[in-house]
């Protein structure tokens, strides 16, 4: 039986850890060659490399998504490695720490929306031209649950993910009869070193955290990446400018049941 991504050519931005991470080992899984791109070439790094001790065929490719040349040489360097892109998940994210709206400077909001928002753009810009040239592709955007419902301290990230829904859903309007579907993913709580600086910063929050997703518990980034997947894959070819919330029933009340 033919893998989901069966010879597919496959970008992961923020691949070095978390969700990106387990997105760039999931595509191997489903039969991708898998770029990971990461601000850390550590990071990315061990990720390539532990795909290809596993038979498969992976780079690393250090940039920073919010810098417009940097994004270009990574999508450079991958058709000049690859010979092509085909799909892609633009997972890069800041969240910038947590504080109440009032308490931001503007460097910090700046910072969290370059990497955030700006980069998704940034990343759109070059991976589309790309992706037409060689015949069409697929793109899932990562956005969060907390752009739909808002969530408190977090202003800059919850506006820069929001921001994220409006260009997916833009670009795919823009692209559906140019051959690329582009889709959104808005993750729930999910076990990841983002989640836990977040109860590092406000402990008291950790249990009711856990207590609004209606599964009450965490997700796994693994149990995200598979619907990353899943959305690049010739089986979800009817669908573009869809946002999937992966997220343990959290925009659902089970009033405490």
């Amino acid at each position: 039986m033919q893998r989901l991504l069966e010879d597919k050519i496959a970008m992961v931005t923020g691949g070095g850890s978390g969700i990106g991470a387990a997105t760039a080992s999931t595509f191997h899984r489903d039969g991708a060659k898998v770029v990971i791109v990461d601000r850390n070439a550590e990071a990315a790094d061990a990720v390539a490399r532990a795909i290809r001790a596993n038979g498969g065929e992976a780079i690393a490719i250090q940039a920073d998504v919010s810098k417009e040349d940097q994004v270009m040489a990574a999508i450079e360097n991958t058709v000049a490695h690859f010979g092509a892109l085909h799909i892609a998940s633009n997972n890069a994210a800041y969240g910038g720490g947590f504080k109440t709206v009032t308490a931001w400077n503007e460097h910090d909001w700046d910072s969290v929306n370059n990497v955030t928002l700006k980069g998704v753009w940034l990343c759109l810009k070059h991976q589309l031209p790309i992706m037409e040239h060689t015949g069409g592709g697929a793109i899932v955007n990562i956005t969060s649950v907390g752009a739909i419902r808002g969530e408190a301290k977090m202003s800059p990230y919850s506006a820069a993910k929001g921001g994220v829904i409006a260009l997916t859903k833009t670009v795919a309007a823009e692209y559906a009869q140019r051959g690329i579907r582009v889709n959104a993913i808005a993750p729930g709580g999910i076990k990841t070193s983002s989640i836990e600086a977040y109860f590092n910063a406000l402990p008291e929050e950790r249990e009711a955290t856990i207590a609004t997703h209606a599964m009450r518990r965490l997700g796994e980034p693994e149990e995200v990446a598979d619907a990353v997947s899943y959305l690049l894959s010739d089986r979800a070819s009817f669908i573009t400018g869809h946002v999937l919330n992966v997220d343990g029933g959290m925009l659902v009340n089970p009033h405490n049941l």
